[in-house]
């Protein structure tokens, strides 16, 4: 069955068209893992149905691109618009799975298919990052377990660098992805900890004598409500501000200083639960926050991307994408639309710089043949 005589006696255009229906089928599901996973929802029940009314979508209104353009991206139910997302995952996996077969078809069917996984689990977590800035584990953690097993089925998946030659052993495959998941996850934890230590605290600028008020979710200061949620990543994670005065239900500080973690109030001398403070306000002229370079999520999302395509790639795709990255927040500040302490996910642009390694990016580090 799987004799590449065989598959070569077929037209090669033929392929492609099955592999572009196979990417719409696959992006249909994504649709599903991108929807549900940042929820912690299951990804297998319930079926598919519309996010807005629950109307479970029979398997005839359930046909990739074609349903969404001939409900004009709308529920057949409630007739309420369903996001260009799915229609756009469904379109851009189908192009994608396309493009894998046409670049890889030529050395087998299982080449073009470890691609198709990596590629989708990089739509997947794009999609996720760009919405809930976070990479859940089931990809990440779910990636480095599967690039390691599909590099000892299929090493011919595996370059050998410089050459550009698939690898033609299990055991060195094996050995590319597992350094790639050591370099990967070392690489970016290292940059995470130097960015924390260099720009991990933003200082707010306030007018003398702002009103800064702490809720039970979000930090709010006189132009701006900032969700503790975008602030705090770890434990130790603290705002800190220097007020003239703070007042809470039962008494009140002059001249002192405030540091709110997760789990610690401390004013001045004293400290707080702050689950059990229902009121705190303070009067200051700036509010020390913490700030990310990078987050966990990216650690591990480059661990997998290197389980799948060894070390090169992994710094590779960390160097173009810090370029990638550079470049859209430059524009996106230029035109207003973020602010320089804005966060903005990483996730996306690792995933861009991966594609780029897997259709042909390697060649610009050893020279164009």
């Amino acid at each position: 069955m799987f004799d590449p005589k065989i598959w070569r006696a077929i037209p090669f255009s033929f392929w492609t068209l099955c592999f572009f229906v196979f990417g719409t089928v696959v992006g249909s599901f994504l649709n599903v893992c991108i929807y549900r996973l940042p929820r912690g929802e299951s990804i297998v029940h319930p079926p598919s149905h519309c996010p807005h009314c629950g109307y479970s979508i029979p398997w005839h209104l359930n046909v990739p691109l074609v349903t969404w353009l001939w409900l004009r991206g709308a529920c057949a139910n409630c007739g309420r618009a369903i996001s260009i997302r799915y229609f756009l995952v469904e379109l851009l996996t189908g192009v994608v799975f396309a493009a894998c077969w046409f670049q890889f078809g030529h050395l087998s069917i299982f080449v073009p298919m470890v691609h198709c996984v990596l590629i989708s689990g990089l739509i997947a977590a794009t999609f996720i990052d760009f919405e809930h800035y976070i990479i859940p584990d089931e990809i990440t953690l779910g990636g480095m377990v599967a690039g390691l097993f599909l590099a000892f089925l299929v090493p011919a998946s595996h370059l050998s660098f410089p050459r550009g030659l698939p690898l033609r052993s299990s055991g060195l495959a094996m050995r590319d992805s597992v350094v790639g998941m050591i370099v990967g996850a070392g690489v970016v934890y290292a940059i995470l900890r130097l960015g924390k230590l260099l720009f991990g605290r933003y200082k707010l600028r306030l007018a003398p004598g702002s009103r800064v008020l702490f809720t039970e979710t979000f930090l709010k200061v006189p132009d701006q409500e900032l969700p503790y949620e975008e602030l705090f990543y770890r434990a130790g994670d603290t705002i800190r501000l220097q007020a003239e005065y703070v007042e809470m239900i039962d008494r009140c500080y002059r001249k002192v200083q405030v540091c709110l973690q997760p789990k610690q109030l401390r004013i001045g001398e004293d400290t707080f639960d702050p689950e059990k403070v229902p009121h705190l306000e303070a009067v200051a002229d700036h509010v020390m926050l913490p700030r990310e370079a990078m987050g966990l999520g990216d650690v591990k999302f480059m661990a997998a991307i290197g389980a799948f395509l060894g070390a090169p790639a992994v710094l590779f795709s960390l160097a173009l994408s810090s370029l990638i990255g550079s470049v859209v927040g430059g524009t996106l500040i230029a035109l207003r639309q973020r602010a320089w302490s804005s966060r903005l996910p990483y996730g996306p642009y690792i995933a861009v710089a991966a594609v780029i390694w897997v259709f042909g990016g390697y060649k610009w580090l050893r020279g164009f043949p």
